[in-house]
């Protein structure tokens, strides 16, 4: 029903990243990762693993002039490693984040003229996009818990600059754990965001872990995923809350949709 990654940042951290993604491989799950640099990337190449995404930029913003030219630069930089992976989606956030989750630049109070300059920085990165053949996914973060200070860090700010860019080479990855903490109702949310999606991430709330440990119904956003037409992949970015292979079962449960219950609307 669904393609089902998992990010190797994430599970298996008692062993080496090429370990990790390989082990994922075998499980059958697609491959996500993080900074680029800091991985072999001839080694995970060879690996056998699928690449779903990775981190799309080293540094920048979407605001400020040196900002925006120091993001283009190394989302270029980027878009070569994609390659090298054949990884179709690069992500993205309102600002750089540190190794800690943590804007670079903290920006709590957004101005009309930094949605505007926001709006122009992801045109020149759709258009990126769009000469590399690759998609950029603006991906929405909470403030509350683990990235205060971001700035369009809420799901109804991604989904307002993507759908203003209004380019197939700018997608949302729609980020259920952030969102639920930020916004909630989330079924409604994936119902209005579904046209701009290009990927989903989970992980349950609280604690960041597999669905299943916390209060979201993932088995229910599921349905409402499949009944909607939903086809694409869903990214487990979540600890896991013991075993990791038991977290992996968890999340392919979540996420099997029945036949039936898919035609519901």
């Amino acid at each position: 029903m669904f393609e089902l990654a998992v990010c190797a940042e994430m599970v298996f951290r008692d062993l080496p990243m090429l370990e990790r993604v390989r082990n994922l491989a075998e499980l059958g799950f697609q491959v996500e990762i993080w900074d680029w640099t800091k991985h072999d990337i001839d080694a995970l190449a060879r690996s056998g693993a699928r690449f779903s995404s990775m981190t799309g930029y080293i540094s920048g913003d979407l605001i400020s002039e040196q900002g925006v030219d120091a993001l283009l630069q190394s989302a270029e930089q980027s878009i070569e490693i994609a390659r090298r992976l054949d990884c179709p989606r690069l992500n993205l956030h309102g600002t750089g984040l540190d190794g800690r989750g943590l804007p670079v630049k903290p920006t709590p109070v957004v101005s009309g003229a930094m949605w505007l300059a926001a709006q122009r920085s992801l045109g020149r990165i759709a258009a990126l996009g769009e000469r590399a053949g690759v998609v950029f996914c603006l991906e929405n973060l909470n403030t509350a818990v683990d990235h205060p200070g971001v700035p369009f860090a809420k799901a109804a700010d991604t989904l307002a600059l993507v759908a203003a860019v209004d380019s197939p080479h700018l997608r949302l990855n729609l980020d259920l754990y952030h969102a639920q903490i930020g916004e909630g109702n989330l079924i409604e949310l994936v119902r209005r965001a579904l046209p701009y999606i290009g990927e989903i991430q989970v992980a349950d709330v609280p604690g960041r872990c597999e669905p299943g440990t916390g209060e979201i119904n993932y088995p229910a956003i599921a349905e409402a995923l499949a009944a909607r037409g939903y086809r694409g992949t869903i990214g487990l970015e979540a600890w896991a809350s013991g075993d990791d292979e038991l977290a992996l079962r968890r999340f392919r449960e979540a996420f099997t949709v029945s036949a039936d219950k898919s035609r519901i609307k």
